[in-house]
């Protein structure tokens, strides 16, 4: 079977926006004697969320906390597990974390610890969700329980969508629940990841690294509070393990849609000949939105990705660099009149979420 061709960007305005923009980015760093990689607060951030996952798993199977001391530990555990992924192992898998692709590739594996495959998350988002950003057929992240929760206007409607503003939120927290069980094997064992083909000669490390740090997540996550926690009933641990996740997800799955699905940003149509009508930086400026760029707490949380826009245009520089660079980013897009998309609060991005989930909800 003929695979389908290729999606094309085809620049038919000349923008030298990102030419632009890179060679000012470029002499920043430049100027400044900087590493694009890692520095020490990189550093400090890999050990605080890494670190305390570990610290807080080691209380709940070591300590004599009561159950519902374990509960709220399980729940932050949580959030640091998605923020471990945030800050840690998706700067690593950009490539972005160090110059040198082994040590990136070494802590790439702190995925595969809170329970994803870098792999399969290398193909799916940093070349299909980063080229093909949201262009409805090629941009999986799109894809987020069909039937119920409809995310463009060409999804398939279902009257319950009138209320996914409500309950959209709580289908994001079963995003890691997801990951963990079912959907790394799925893709793992796809053909093709959107419109890529998936490397159809796996090798044994592929598979290695998918099976060994699946069991090693179930095995710290599940074998072992059920073993070592003494007078832990089986329920009262999936209780913890199912909040646990449901923090997890909660907290990927909110981050990424405050960047790509907020009122500001644009769902791309591809033309007659299958081709999007604009250079690529140029159609991740329509489509990605910077949010509460001014709060130093959701960008240490979120590993910089409330500068989206920063990200999608240089993803293989380390994401502490980001609000610096999203002044020249800003000032390049204003001298090149390509829209700079941003909310200013968190507040105001989930609010903007909401409002883009009620309309297409309210139009099924």
């Amino acid at each position: 079977m003929a695979s389908a061709p290729k999606l094309r960007f085809v620049d038919k305005n000349g923008s030298e926006f990102f030419a632009l923009v890179k060679s000012r980015v470029d002499q920043y760093f430049t100027e400044k004697n900087l590493s694009k990689h890692a520095n020490a607060l990189m550093v400090f951030k890999t050990f605080f969320f890494f670190g305390g996952t570990f610290v807080l798993l080691s209380l709940c199977l070591f300590g004599s906390f009561s159950l519902w001391a374990m509960f709220g530990m399980a729940i932050v555990m949580g959030v640091l597990q998605a923020c471990v992924g945030f800050n840690v192992s998706h700067d690593a898998i950009h490539g972005a974390y160090s110059g040198n692709p082994a040590i990136n590739r070494l802590i790439a594996y702190s995925f595969g610890i809170v329970g994803a495959n870098q792999t399969v998350w290398a193909l799916s988002h940093n070349i299909v969700h980063h080229t093909y950003t949201n262009i409805e057929g090629h941009d999986e992240d799109l894809i987020i329980a069909p039937g119920l929760v409809r995310l463009t206007k060409h999804d398939k409607k279902a009257p319950i969508q009138r209320y996914q503003q409500y309950y959209a939120f709580l289908l994001y927290g079963f995003a890691s629940l997801s990951w963990v069980f079912r959907k790394d094997y799925v893709k793992f064992h796809q053909d093709k990841i959107g419109q890529q083909p998936y490397h159809p000669k796996k090798t044994f490390r592929d598979y290695f690294e998918l099976y060994f740090f699946k069991a090693l997540n179930y095995t710290l996550f599940i074998v072992l509070p059920l073993v070592l926690i003494d007078g832990l009933a089986w329920w009262q641990w999936l209780i913890g393990f199912f909040c646990m996740h449901l923090a997890m997800g909660f907290t990927l799955g909110l981050v990424f849609q405050l960047a790509h699905v907020v009122e500001e940003t644009e769902m791309v149509e591809v033309n007659i000949e299958g081709n999007v009508e604009e250079a690529w930086a140029v159609h991740q400026m329509r489509t990605t939105a910077d949010f509460a760029r001014a709060s130093w707490l959701v960008t240490f949380m979120v590993g910089g990705l409330n500068y989206q826009v920063e990200h999608h245009l240089f993803p293989k520089v380390c994401h502490v660099h980001y609000p610096a660079i999203s002044h020249i980013v800003k000032q390049t897009a204003e001298d090149c009149g390509v829209p700079y998309l941003e909310n200013k609060t968190f507040l105001g991005a989930l609010k903007s979420h909401y409002t883009v989930l009620k309309r297409l909800g309210t139009a099924a």
